[in-house]
């Protein structure tokens, strides 16, 4: 004989949603080890007898979503054809709504992110957390972290605010590349990238240091190139040093793209004359001639991490999780040499 007790009565009980209890006694994702404990405590205490009846079935079927996450990104990040962020927002954003939860997507204009302008969601309360994808500048960062909302970075982080993010491991990606191409016989090796634009770009920087001090290489800051200006947006032409390296580790697919377009525009072959290694192991890497050999960024793993730790902040906002590493795996295609035996070996760490 049924005792009455619904999950309906126990998220009232508790003050949680119907979709939260639902998710906790299912054992599925999205809900932290400390509210699945106090939510299963609840049921036995109450009482509650799962139902496998049609019709309470189809009501959990039918419930409609409690909460609802708000993605940003900068202007800056939005180009005009398909860009890693945009797969990565769709990609999080279904993720969201397989957990039940909206998503409402807003763009930050340069002029808003300057102003220091607060997004449309947040003033109107259309959300109830908040997923900022890609850098946004430190002063809008200062902005959104007095909204009392849950907030976490993807791609990118900022050690003056204690924000949750999930990040790729640039450094080690970074690493990964520079150490490809010396093992290919590289010596001479560039690095494509504004340093300080954002903190994966930063990583990645220190990861090709750390490469090139380790195998005892020269570092030249004329082969430190920029490849956006002070706002984010990528260079339409793309300058050179008079002298060149054999070998340009780029900070992502897109800039790779252009380095090589930008190369063969000059009359310079790749990989026959300078070899050119990229960043995401998005789409343009593979339309590009030649391949472009990069580090995979796993889009389904940052994706997931993101919407794990922001609907365990939603049930709880206390929780904190701090940053999350995602690594990632190097995609070896058609845009290096090997140059091997060109050069007398190196003495390494």
């Amino acid at each position: 004989m049924k005792n009455g007790i619904k999950m309906i009565d126990i998220a009232k009980e508790i003050g949680v949603s119907v979709v939260t209890v639902s998710n906790a006694l299912a054992g599925r994702d999205g809900v932290s080890d400390k509210l699945r404990q106090r939510i299963c405590d609840t049921a036995e205490r109450m009482g509650y007898r799962p139902s496998n009846t049609k019709a309470e079935k189809k009501t959990a079927s039918q419930m409609k979503p409690s909460k609802s996450v708000g993605i940003l990104t900068s202007e800056r990040f939005v180009g005009d054809r398909g860009t890693f962020y945009w797969e990565l927002t769709a990609t999080i954003s279904n993720k969201l709504s397989e957990n039940n939860i909206y998503t409402v997507y807003e763009c930050v204009p340069a002029a808003s992110e300057s102003e220091r302008i607060m997004p449309k969601m947040i003033t109107e309360k259309k959300i109830d957390g908040i997923i900022v994808i890609g850098q946004i500048r430190r002063r809008y960062i200062e902005l959104l972290s007095k909204v009392e909302l849950p907030l976490i970075f993807v791609d990118f982080y900022d050690n003056r605010f204690n924000v949750d993010s999930v990040n790729s491991d640039s450094y080690y990606g970074g690493y990964l590349l520079t150490d490809y191409l010396v093992e290919m016989g590289h010596r001479k090796i560039g690095f494509f990238g504004n340093v300080t634009a954002t903190s994966s770009i930063h990583d990645r920087f220190l990861g090709y240091i750390k490469c090139i001090m380790e195998n005892n290489l020269e570092y030249r800051p004329e082969w430190t190139l920029d490849d956006r200006d002070e706002y984010g947006t990528l260079y339409t032409k793309i300058n050179f040093p008079e002298e060149m390296p054999t070998a340009f580790v780029c900070n992502c697919d897109e800039t790779a793209f252009r380095v090589i377009s930008a190369l063969k525009s000059k009359g310079i072959r790749v990989p026959e004359d300078i070899s050119v290694v990229g960043y995401d192991n998005y789409t343009v890497s593979n339309i590009c001639i030649p391949t472009i050999t990069t580090v995979e960024v796993n889009i389904n793993k940052m994706a997931a991490a993101a919407v794990e730790i922001i609907a365990k902040k939603l049930d709880d906002p206390s929780y904190t999780e701090g940053r999350r590493i995602i690594s990632g795996r190097l995609i070896e295609k058609n845009s290096v040499l090997d140059i091997r035996g060109s050069y007398a070996e190196i003495d390494t760490i």
